[in-house]
């Protein structure tokens, strides 16, 4: 026997793993049920954003923005291959078409009650306003996924108490502005979509997505006025508290909490002069924070 044949034989050194030294990839594993649903980066990005992560946070994971890091997670995460349905998009505006007669139809039978003088005419116009909010710009992302019941309760008690001061005609405006919300409401979802997609920084996005709701809420304002006119209510009463209840529309509609809205409505309660213009400014400042947020632009 010689020396080779009686020296063992080492064993092949095993390869080492490179999971340590993949951060991607245990970020995958964390957030595997997000990535398997999202249909895009987009989604998965806006995912992160609620779980905390930032831009900041990202470059612990060798990207340079949370937009980078989403499209990796994206381009890893397995599903089928089974393509889109060419006919999504005709469900989706037949749902558009359908919502806005939806926004329409209260000042119709708003202004119908008014103008001939019902006696139920003020609660009709309050209901059919409350009822409006049912149907928020974006349907299927209410707030904390259940019906707002105590926000439309709220709401409800608020636009009775105004109608109640100020008279029929004030249901009437406020009915009226619900068709120009909705237009309002979807040009700012989907333009604030758009954006999202262009993006490639959560800052970037905000930067981009503050200017928009500004100017949703000063066209929307305006049409507002138009409706008070129209009404004859006076226009420091009816903008301010259709301003309300658009912001409040947004927001349920965009999956923010229920909380702050809530809050604001009740504000509006309040019989002092101002609090109805306190209630619609807070609000727009909580709007503007949170509508900012890629998360409130995710796809239901």
């Amino acid at each position: 026997m010689t020396l080779d044949e009686a020296a063992p034989v080492a064993p092949a050194a095993a390869p080492r793993r490179r999971a340590a030294g993949d951060p991607v990839k245990t970020l995958l594993h964390r957030h595997r049920a997000l990535c398997e649903r999202a249909v895009d980066p987009l989604e998965i990005a806006a995912g992160l954003e609620v779980q905390g992560i930032t831009d900041r946070t990202a470059a612990r994971f060798r990207h340079r923005d949370v937009f980078s890091l989403a499209e990796e997670l994206y381009a890893r995460t397995p599903r089928g291959d089974e393509p889109a349905a060419p006919s999504a998009a005709r469900p989706r505006d037949a749902r558009a078409l359908r919502g806005f007669g939806y926004a329409v139809l209260p000042g119709a039978l708003a202004l119908g009650a008014a103008a001939a003088g019902v006696p139920f005419a003020g609660p009709a116009a309050v209901l059919v306003t409350v009822a409006a909010l049912m149907w928020p710009s974006r349907p299927g992302r209410a707030a904390a996924g259940r019906f707002p019941y105590a926000v439309l309760l709220i709401a409800a008690a608020a636009v009775g108490w105004a109608v109640y001061r100020h008279g029929i005609p004030l249901g009437a405006a406020l009915a009226l502005a619900a068709a120009p919300g909705h237009l309002a409401g979807a040009v700012f979802a989907a333009r604030a979509r758009s954006r999202l997609a262009g993006s490639r920084a959560l800052e970037d996005f905000a930067d981009r997505a503050r200017p928009l709701l500004v100017t949703a809420v000063l066209a929307f304002g305006a049409a507002a006025a138009g409706a008070a006119a129209l009404a004859g209510t006076p226009l420091g009463v009816a903008v301010p508290l259709a301003v309300l209840l658009f912001l409040t529309r947004l927001l349920l509609g965009h999956g923010a909490p229920r909380g702050p809205v809530a809050a604001a409505l009740a504000l509006a309660l309040v019989p002092t002069p101002l609090a109805v213009s306190a209630a619609a400014a807070g609000l727009l400042v909580h709007a503007v924070l949170v509508l900012s947020r890629a998360s409130a632009h995710a796809r239901p």
